[in-house]
């Protein structure tokens, strides 16, 4: 019988594909607001500069998503195209188990679950900054959801590997 959690995971695909359906235009105007407030802190503070200049592309493979990111004087913008220095790839399960801490960021990348192509010094330097961004910025509601989701994606996972095992021995 499925609890309440695996059946949110399982209905959580179809629902996130439909974002890809959402215009570019409004996508860019949610997300560079919503970075601009959650990660005030440390742009301010100069975490980002190393995206001056130099763009990064984010690809959530699995939902046919991805955005291009700079910095520049007013923060960090987004793209659809533009001449990319470094992607960062995977499916959204990967993304938010690295937002959410639930899954070591090193392992995530070699085990080859997100992938770093182009300017892997630009790469592990983005990664090595999300890992280091401080929790205690986002808001606390925000914070305990992601962390729910990612324990439910861990908790999934485990789940998903041990059935594997079982079937294969």
């Amino acid at each position: 019988m499925l609890t309440l959690s695996q059946l949110a995971l399982r209905s959580a695909d179809p629902l996130l594909s439909l974002s890809r359906h959402v215009p570019f235009i409004l996508q860019r105007w949610v997300l560079e607001a919503a970075v601009a407030r959650l990660f005030a802190e440390p742009l301010q503070g100069g975490a980002f500069d190393l995206l001056q200049g130099r763009w990064l592309r984010l690809e959530v493979s699995d939902l046919r998503l991805a955005w291009c990111i700079t910095r520049d004087r007013q923060g960090l913008r987004m793209a659809t195209r533009a001449p990319v220095d470094v992607c960062i790839r995977g499916n959204w399960r990967e993304f938010v188990l690295l937002a959410s801490r639930q899954e070591d960021p090193d392992t995530l990348f070699f085990r080859r679950r997100l992938v770093i192509e182009g300017d892997t010094e630009l790469g592990l330097a983005m990664k090595n900054l999300i890992d280091s961004l401080d929790p205690d910025h986002l808001p606390p509601r925000l914070w305990r959801s992601l962390c729910r989701v990612g324990e439910v994606l861990r908790e999934d996972l485990a789940q998903r590997r041990s059935t594997a095992a079982g079937s294969a021995g």
